[in-house]
């Protein structure tokens, strides 16, 4: 079976009359299904998202009309439609239309079925993440190894460019409290490699790597930089094999959601958050030790409320 007949038959596009698996799907799950598992761009997410809140009229439209619609491009639509598995627009738009007549002939609050659906379906989605995580851990002795080679590593550089930047934020700020020096690189080029050149000459051993989709070009550079340095790569990424993997010395993998027009982070969160606890409990008297010095300075100058 191509591509595009295993999309047909994900979508299961009956017209009135047509069974599916003995089963008429409701419009809402067999639009849905046209998206699922599909890796988008954010581009093709607000097409995708168009259909989604305009199916009865975007399904009859051109594909000069409805790139106006969405103000992409011609070319846009038709790439979108070739990562659904279609062999253009007009194959898509094939099994769009008996969808959208079944949805104007019988459920008059379509899209509103749809758009809880979807993002009921978002949340789902990062539930299954968050339990391959948890399969993941379930191996102790691989996340607490790694964190204690990140906690004697001094000083600790962590990296994340692009759209991983909040992520190796989120882990710097955290392992502040707990490692004596954490050096955070957001940035690429030579401004990374200058940085790492640094953490290497001070002492330290290892980079904590953030690579979620899309992967950059610059974050591959990055931790091949990091390499010829000497220094040591544990990389969290998506599950997506590439390169990215192949020059990371450690790889830890979690699922990000991309049901969205923008991707979710639940599960490398969790992944970083257990990381993180590794480290503390790799050396616990120091991770107390600066804790209760932390508060005490955060109580001294009144950080929080």
């Amino acid at each position: 079976m191509s591509s595009g007949q295993q999309a047909r038959a994900q979508a299961a596009a009956i017209t009135p009359g047509g069974q599916s698996s003995g089963e008429v799907r409701p419009p809402a799950d067999r639009l849905l299904a046209l998206f699922d598992g599909r890796r988008l761009s954010p581009g093709q997410r607000r097409i995708a998202q168009y259909l989604i809140d305009h199916l009865t009229e975007a399904a009859f439209l051109s594909i000069t009309e409805l790139a106006e619609r969405v103000g992409v491009s011609q070319p846009s639509v038709t790439r979108f439609a070739a990562s659904l598995g279609f062999s253009g627009y007009p194959a898509l738009r094939d099994v769009l239309q008996p969808i959208a007549l079944s949805a104007i002939a019988g459920a008059p609050d379509t899209r509103a079925q749809i758009r809880r659906n979807e993002l009921q379906e978002a949340v789902d989605a990062e539930i299954e993440n968050l339990e391959n995580v948890r399969r993941l851990l379930a191996d102790t002795d691989q996340v607490l190894d790694i964190g204690r080679e990140l906690a004697a590593s001094v000083p600790l550089t962590v990296l994340g460019l692009r759209i991983s930047v909040s992520l190796a934020e989120y882990f710097a700020y955290a392992a502040r409290r707990i490692h004596p020096d954490v050096r955070l690189v957001t940035r690429g080029g030579s401004v990374a490699f200058d940085a790492l050149l640094q953490s290497r000459a001070a002492g330290g051993t290892w980079v904590l790597a953030f690579a979620m989709p899309r992967h950059a070009k610059e974050t591959l550079a990055a931790i091949r930089a990091a390499r010829s340095t000497g220094l040591r790569v544990v990389l969290i990424t998506d599950p997506t094999l590439g390169p990215l993997v192949d020059e990371a010395d450690v790889a830890l993998t979690a699922g990000t959601g991309s049901r969205l027009v923008f991707d979710s982070y639940a599960a490398p969160g969790m992944l970083s958050a257990a990381l993180l606890q590794a480290m503390a409990d790799a050396d616990p008297e120091r991770t107390q030790a600066r804790l209760e010095s932390y508060e005490h300075v955060a109580d001294q100058h009144g950080f929080f409320l």
